[in-house]
C-alpha cells in the first residue's frame, strides 16, 4: 500500500535507486570474451555493493530503534545476497538475523521465528559457519524466546550466544557481554535477583576493564588528563566512537 511505499522510499530505494540504474539496464554487446567476462565481475561488485550498503542502512536503523524502517532495507540486502550468491548461502544470514530483530522489535514474533528459522537452517547445513555468526544467531533466538515468555529456552539460546561469543572473542570481550547482559534481563524477569545481579556485574566489569584499556593508551599518548578522550575513533582497541548505537551493537547484535 501507499504508506509501506513511502516506508520503502525513506528507508532505503531513495539511497539506492541510481545505483540500481547500471544494474537493471540490459548488457551490452560484447565484443570479446574478456570484454564480457569484464562486465560480469563490474555487476557483481556493484551487487556485492548494494548488500553492503542495505545491510548497514538496515543495521543502523535496528540501533535506532527504527524497526519498521529497517524493514525494507534489510529485504534489499536479503534480495540481492540471494542474487549475489544463491539461496543456501551463509551470505544470507545477516539479512535474516536483522529481519528477524526488527520483526521482534515490532512485535511480529512469529515473522522473526520464521526469519530465524531460514538462519538456522544455513547455518546447520554449513560446516564452517563462524563462532561470531552462532552467537548471534542464538541471541536473536534468546531474545525472541523472552519476548515469548519461554524463559528457559531463552536461557538455552543465551547460553550458547555466550559460549560462541566467548569462542570468537573472548570471555571477557564486549561483544560477549551482550549475551551476559540479556540472560540477566531474564533473571530478572523470573526473580531470581542474586542471579541477575552477578551477570549485570559481570557486564559492567568487562565495560570497566575495556574503558580502562582505552584510558591507558590514550594516556600514554596525551600530554594530559584533561586530553583524553575515551570515545576518540583514533584508539586502536576501538575502530568506532563509543555511542548510544555502539552500546546497542554489542547487546542486541
Amino acid at each position: 500500500d501507499v504508506d509501506h511505499q513511502k516506508a520503502d522510499w525513506v528507508s532505503i530505494h531513495e539511497k539506492i535507486c541510481q545505483l540500481l540504474i547500471p544494474i537493471r539496464t540490459s548488457f551490452p554487446f560484447f565484443n570479446s570474451e574478456k570484454e564480457r567476462k569484464h562486465g560480469m565481475e563490474q555487476l557483481l561488485h556493484r551487487k556485492k555493493h548494494l548488500v553492503d550498503l542495505t545491510h548497514k542502512v538496515a543495521q543502523k536503523f535496528v540501533f535506532e530503534g527504527k524497526h519498521e524502517e529497517a524493514i525494507p532495507a534489510a529485504l534489499h540486502s536479503l534480495r540481492f545476497s540471494i542474487d549475489t550468491c544463491g539461496p543456501d548461502s551463509m551470505e544470507l544470514v545477516p539479512a535474516y538475523l536483522i529481519l528477524a530483530e526488527a520483526s521482534t522489535g515490532l512485535g511480529h514474533l512469529t515473522q522473526a521465528e520464521e526469519y530465524l528459522s531460514q538462519a538456522q537452517w544455513i547455518v546447520l547445513k554449513t560446516s564452517d559457519c563462524s563462532n561470531g555468526i552462532q552467537s548471534k544467531l542464538h541471541r536473536n533466538l534468546g531474545l525472541l524466546y523472552a519476548a515469548k515468555g519461554n524463559f528457559e529456552e531463552s536461557l538455552y539460546h543465551l547460553a550458547a550466544d555466550i559460549y560462541f561469543a566467548s569462542c570468537a572473542f573472548g570471555t571477557h570481550d564486549i561483544s560477549t557481554s551482550g549475551g551476559y547482559f540479556h540472560m540477566a534481563n531474564v533473571f530478572f524477569r523470573q526473580n531470581k535477583m542474586d542471579i541477575a545481579d552477578s551477570l549485570y556485574t559481570e557486564v559492567t566489569d568487562i565495560w570497566h576493564a575495556h574503558f580502562s584499556r582505552l584510558i591507558q593508551v590514550q594516556s600514554q599518548t596525551l600530554t594530559s588528563p584533561a586530553e583524553i578522550n575515551i570515545l576518540s575513533e583514533e584508539v586502536e582497541i576501538s575502530e568506532e566512537p563509543l555511542s548510544k548505537s555502539n552500546f546497542q551493537y554489542y547487546y542486541y547484535s
